[in-house]
């Protein structure tokens, strides 16, 4: 259920027929959301997809926070870019 596909989130692992990354998951789940709470994020997904997706997180911990963390590094210099861009002009 799990594909690292080139193109497609940008090679990160994700759910196969999705383009819903393994990061998105794991990342609800470390804000408490259960796992019945992540289908409803993402509404077109099975519960036994979300379920593989926390299996694969969990035994990938380390890669995927790393991930995540890389991510929002990303997201913040992004923010603080545009901020200082707007201020700018």
């Amino acid at each position: 259920m799990i594909i690292c596909t080139a193109g497609i989130v940008g090679g990160r692992p994700h759910l196969d027929g999705t383009r819903v990354p393994i990061s998105a998951i794991a990342t609800c789940y470390k804000q408490g959301f259960l796992a019945e709470e992540i289908v409803q994020q993402f509404e077109r997904l099975s519960i036994a997809q979300v379920y593989a997706a926390l299996a694969f997180y969990h035994t990938n911990q380390a890669e995927i926070d790393a991930n995540i963390a890389r991510e929002e590094a990303l997201y913040e210099k992004l923010a603080a870019e545009q901020l200082q861009a707007r201020r700018q002009a």
